[in-house]
């Protein structure tokens, strides 16, 4: 890899667990896209029998999805990029893309990101109530599917960004599986 800066963008789970020693972190906006629960998983947060659901980048014209753009440390890039794709193309329904974000501060970056391949048999758009029924129940290799829809929400939040979809979510899907 060349020494130029790796960028990684993060929305989801990348956001609370990058994953990779990095040198920077900030708000960034990748227009053109859109963060939803339209990937099946088999994996992490659910299993082939009993699939969960976690946030996937969507094309959609006009879209912005506001999160992370990490900057990896200069010599860990090859080992950053073996294991981003490790973790995010076990299936291959992401697709690696490098695309360019806008930093908070005005700065424009390519970024390696990683979006739904809208053909995969993972993929999937269905509705909020539906998608709270499936991520309250579903566990996968990684831990519950409210864990992650909890900890993407909360860090959302954090960051002051805003995401509708992911505050009533997380509420609702408290309100299934609390007592």
């Amino acid at each position: 890899m060349s020494t130029q800066d790796l960028w990684v963008f993060g929305y989801g789970s990348l956001m609370w667990n990058p994953g990779f020693d990095h040198t920077e972190a900030v708000i960034a906006t990748l227009p053109g896209y859109h963060r939803s629960f339209c990937m099946r998983s088999i994996h992490h947060r659910g299993t082939e029998d009993t699939p969960g659901l976690v946030l996937a980048l969507d094309e959609m014209s006009g879209a912005r999805c506001k999160g992370l753009a990490f900057r990896a440390c200069p010599k860990s890039h090859d080992k950053t990029l073996a294991e981003l794709r490790e973790r995010e193309l076990v299936s291959s329904a992401y697709l690696e893309k490098w695309l360019t974000v806008i930093l908070q501060d005005g700065r424009k970056v390519e970024a390696v990101t990683y979006v739904i391949d809208p053909d995969h048999a993972q993929y999937c758009q269905i509705e909020l109530d539906e998608q709270a029924q499936i991520i309250a129940q579903a566990v996968g290799g990684r831990g519950p599917n409210t864990e992650y829809l909890y900890n993407t929400a909360a860090h959302l939040s954090d960051l002051g960004i805003e995401d509708q979809d992911l505050n009533w979510l997380s509420q609702t899907v408290r309100a299934m599986v609390t007592p």
